[in-house]
């Protein structure tokens, strides 16, 4: 449970800070998103899963 809360705050925190640094480049991203079809966007966020289960199981294993 703590790896959970632990994960959620750093998402948290790089989030706050890409909108607390780049705020207007945000919106450019976001704009550029709507460029790309719903498909390609499911087939990134599904990539960013992959990746990201993929570095928490690494860094479990490397902690054990």
């Amino acid at each position: 449970m703590s790896t959970i809360v632990l994960a959620l705050g750093l998402v948290l925190c790089v989030e706050g800070l890409v909108f607390a640094l780049a705020p207007l480049r945000m919106e450019q991203v976001l704009e550029a998103l709507r460029d790309i079809s719903p498909e390609a966007r499911r087939l990134i966020g599904l990539l960013a899963l992959a990746v990201g289960v993929g570095l928490i199981w690494l860094a479990k294993a490397l902690g054990a």
